[in-house]
């Protein structure tokens, strides 16, 4: 069965080190630790491109695992701040930075904080219907491309950074059913201004919209998946900001233990967040929840199996 088999991921060098911004934004260092959580953000140099954040991200996957490009049947890039405002599709730009096949399908999917969930979910479907042995699902959506860096409600939460997620039938990971969702009538919580093509953000909106919609689709996901949530050994929740997490975690009824919080050195990766927690997790995880959420507004989850491999 097609499964996570390794995941590469690319942090930039440059940081911004939010502890001393906190006179500019008139907010003190417990906010900063409470709240958002994130201490620094990583940000891409400015001649990174979205496609040569993949192609990093791809790099590193080559250092954990041995495969052959060549047998690569297609990659999918999530991302709404693509190479050259999209055209053409980044993932084919990816595609020829990697001399891949020309067998090789790619495509991109514009979604957000719930991006890797949902491409997840894509990415499996995509080969197992087409007999497809190898795929590989990039994250990459740098959102310094489109950040006011005075705006406090986005410039202290959010980073650059990339994965690239190995999928194919010798797996560590295979998920379970996926339960996706989108709630349109709120797309504007999380938007690009038209005016001058910065990113604007409702904080409010955005909390009360993932404190309410999520812990409702992960029990009703466990459900799907005759899980019991006890059965749980971690929960891996896209990293909104250490306040959004805390809230999730009591209205999940979880131990604070189970939910993990990794972002503080390196901001709100977007689609990225949750493969790059999934990349360093404890060997002793057997069952783990994956939920993303935000943009759209749109959100999905599923449960994640560890494998025996031989």
């Amino acid at each position: 069965m097609i499964g996570i088999e390794a995941i590469g991921t690319y942090l930039p060098m440059g940081r911004v080190d939010n502890t001393t911004r906190l006179d500019f934004f008139g907010i003190d260092k417990k906010f900063l630790e409470e709240k958002t959580g994130m201490l620094k953000v990583a940000i891409k140099s400015p001649n990174e491109e979205t496609s040569d954040l993949c192609v990093q991200a791809y790099s590193n996957l080559r250092e954990l695992i041995e495969f052959n490009s060549s047998h690569i049947d297609c990659i999918i890039v999530c991302t709404q701040n693509p190479d050259s405002y999209g055209l053409p599709h980044t993932s084919a730009v990816v595609h020829g930075k990697l001399k891949l096949n020309d067998h090789c399908s790619a495509f991109d999917i514009s979604l957000g904080c719930s991006g890797f969930v949902y491409g997840l979910s894509i990415i499996q479907s995509f080969m197992q219907f087409n007999d497809f042995r190898k795929g590989i699902l990039f994250t990459a959506d740098p959102y310094s491309k489109v950040i006011d860096p005075n705006d406090k409600n986005v410039s202290l939460l959010f980073g650059d950074g990339a994965t690239a997620t190995l999928l194919g039938d010798d797996a560590e990971w295979t998920a379970g059913k996926f339960l996706l969702g989108t709630r349109g009538t709120g797309n504007d919580a999380i938007r690009i201004r038209d005016e001058d093509r910065i990113l604007e953000m409702n904080g409010r909106s955005v909390l009360s919209f993932s404190v309410t919609t999520v812990p409702d689709n992960i029990n009703e996901m466990l459900i799907k998946n005759d899980t019991d949530i006890n059965e749980v050994d971690c929960f891996v929740l896209h990293q909104g900001s250490r306040y959004i997490i805390k809230l999730l975690t009591e209205n999940l009824g979880v131990s604070s233990d189970k939910v993990l919080f990794c972002a503080e050195d390196y901001g709100n990766t977007v689609s990225s967040s949750i493969p790059m927690i999934l990349k360093r997790l404890d060997q002793k995880y057997k069952k783990v929840v994956i939920a993303g959420f935000g943009v759209g507004l749109s959100w999905g989850s599923t449960i994640l199996t560890k494998n025996i491999r031989d």
